[in-house]
């Protein structure tokens, strides 16, 4: 079959999504109203609160909630076949994660740009509050970990990407003080930005001394490397750090220094990113060598397929963003739709076209079946032949292999480098509110409460030992990361349920595709945490069973809570700021 056929339908379904679905929710649900005063204008501060232009709102949302997430577990979930992966992404995107995205983003909006944690105390009480930080905690400490796994990983394995990655900050500051001290249109520098990035992409992956290989530097992959770690784990140790020096700064830093001007370009870069894969897609129309189903998969696909995916479909992460940031920045309350259902639509393009590059990569089924042998060998393999399946359709547009796998390798990088400091940024809220709720003040303050956040990050992805060795915090979260990630999706639509409710307004948009959620993720954990993780459990781990265990018994706490909320059974006294 024709891959061009895929991703036509896959299109169709989510363009009539937002333009009819969308639509829909916006009027008749949410009721958006164009004159409402957001947040960003009631409590703007020109730190955190800035109102912002809706397309470059939606280039800070988008790449921030895009990260490696919607592209690595599309290409490790096609282990059961394209079909099953194909379909939960287009379907869970239009009726799951734009709700969700959308409906957070609009809660927020109407609560003075709260925090869905901080939203529950009002909705649903104040002890399901504290667990639901707690959550949130977890799961912003893990997203840490994972993404700064990842970029380190990535920028080990395609040297040539690095100088591009690294010289889009100065780009950005640049943009920042040019936009908001000199008012400036952002449009035009930003794409100077990114041709700049692109050029140096070109020259990178052409000038061996510009590639900035530190594995090579210390001898190959069998030298010694610092402290007897060796030449790749002394190289991974060196980018996390690096990592984290520069998160501390771009999560502290006001919104529209970096974060906004960064994401911008980041915007752009998915357009002409995704414009060179559907393109090249066009050009070389490439068949699907990949099996529709596995039928000798070792692991059942039912519930992990929905788990694995996390991001492409729908995920927990996103309402901690479109309530975390993008609330605060939110000109009219009718940019919302724009904002956060295509926001979430813009994931699901991206996961179609990575389903695509790894379904299209191999020269025939019986490769790719050597390839995906085991559910531990796709995850293993799932982001590396994503690169090189994009750069295969890339090649269709007469880019040179070399060039076209260094620009994708840095489009995964900048979006997952764009999650890791937004990340950090949230990561930092919640610590400042949960000293604040527990009578720590020094807690709550931004230098402080970014320094936790950036140690007891640093510490997940750098001390766990595992099958990489050295650092491999981040590859023994995945699996407890995707779960903990639908299971804050399914509680934040339950919130927006209960939200609705207390309107009078429909709220089945919210609760079908809750309960659909809930089942899945809560029956996975349970497998997960009981049958894998526990002391006689298949696969023993300490550091994952008790992450999931706590998780799992907050989570099931909160949604009894939500529940006699939704019942009227246990309905806490809104307070006057929960508007309609």
């Amino acid at each position: 079959m024709s891959a061009i056929i895929v991703a036509l339908a896959g299109m169709v379904v989510f363009a009539l999504g937002y333009r009819y679905y969308s639509k829909f929710v916006a009027e008749k649900i949410f009721k958006l109203d164009p004159n409402y005063v957001t947040p960003a204008h009631r409590y703007k501060d020109g730190v955190d609160f800035v109102p912002t232009n809706k397309f470059v709102l939606w280039g800070h949302h988008f790449t921030s909630v895009a990260g490696a997430a919607p592209i690595l577990g599309p290409a490790i979930a096609v282990y059961w076949g394209w079909l099953p992966a194909l379909l939960w992404v287009v379907l869970g995107t239009v009726f799951a994660a734009g709700v969700h995205d959308f409906g957070t983003l609009v809660l927020s909006v109407r609560n003075k740009g709260q925090s869905v944690g901080t939203l529950a105390n009002k909705l649903i009480g104040q002890r399901a509050k504290i667990l639901f930080l707690f959550i949130i905690l977890i799961l912003v400490l893990m997203v840490n970990a994972v993404f700064a796994w990842v970029i380190s990983n990535l920028f080990i394995k395609f040297p040539a990407s690095v100088i591009p990655v690294f010289i889009q900050i100065p780009l950005a500051i640049w943009i920042g003080t040019a936009v908001y001290k000199r008012q400036k249109k952002m449009l035009v520098p930003s794409l100077i930005a990114l041709a700049v990035m692109y050029f140096t992409a070109v020259v990178s992956s052409k000038v061996g001394f510009l590639q900035i290989d530190l594995v090579k530097y210390m001898g190959g992959a069998e030298g010694a490397g610092l402290f007897g770690l060796g030449s790749v784990s002394t190289a991974f140790f060196i980018w996390i750090m690096i990592l984290m020096v520069y998160v501390y700064f771009a999560s502290t830093l006001p919104v529209w220094r970096l974060l906004q001007p960064r994401d911008f370009i980041n915007s752009h870069q998915l357009v002409v990113g995704l414009g060179i894969l559907y393109l090249g897609l066009l050009f070389t129309n490439p068949t699907i060598t990949a099996p529709m189903t596995n039928a000798t998969s070792d692991v059942s696909w039912f519930p992990l397929l929905f788990i694995t995916i996390a991001c492409g479909a729908i995920s927990g992460f996103h309402g901690l963003v479109s309530s975390g940031t993008s609330s605060k920045q939110l000109n009219k309350e009718t940019d919302a739709r724009f904002v956060g259902y295509l926001g979430a639509v813009g994931e699901g393009i991206l996961a179609l076209v990575s389903i695509i590059a790894v379904i299209t990569f191999f020269p025939n089924k019986d490769a790719f079946l050597a390839t995906y042998s085991s559910f531990g060998a796709a995850n293993g393999s799932g982001l590396t032949v994503f690169v090189q399946g994009a750069s295969q359709l890339a090649t269709g547009l007469a880019i040179p292999a070399d060039v076209a796998t260094t620009i994708v390798s840095i489009i995964v990088i900048s979006f997952a480098a764009t999650t890791l400091d937004t990340s950090v940024r949230l990561m930092r809220y919640i610590i400042a509110e949960l000293g604040m709720e527990y009578n720590m003040p020094k807690l709550a303050k931004k230098h402080v409460a970014t320094s936790v956040a950036v140690l007891s990050s640093s510490a997940l992805v750098l001390l766990p030992q595992g099958p990489n060795g050295f650092g491999s915090g981040g590859y023994l979260l995945w699996p407890l990361f995707g779960t903990a990630n639908q299971l804050l999706a399914g509680i934040s639509l339950l919130l927006i349920a209960v939200w609705l409710k207390r309107l009078g307004r429909n709220y089945l948009v919210a609760i079908i595709p809750m309960i659909f959620l809930l089942f899945m993720t809560l029956l996975a954990m349970f497998k997960q945490v009981v049958f894998e993780w526990s002391w006689f459990g298949s696969n023993s781990n300490w550091l994952l069973f008790i992450f999931g265990a706590i998780i799992f018994v907050f989570a099931i706490w909160i949604i009894l809570t939500a529940f006699s909320a939704l019942s009227g059974k246990n309905d806490p006294k809104l307070s006057s700021d929960l508007d309609d």
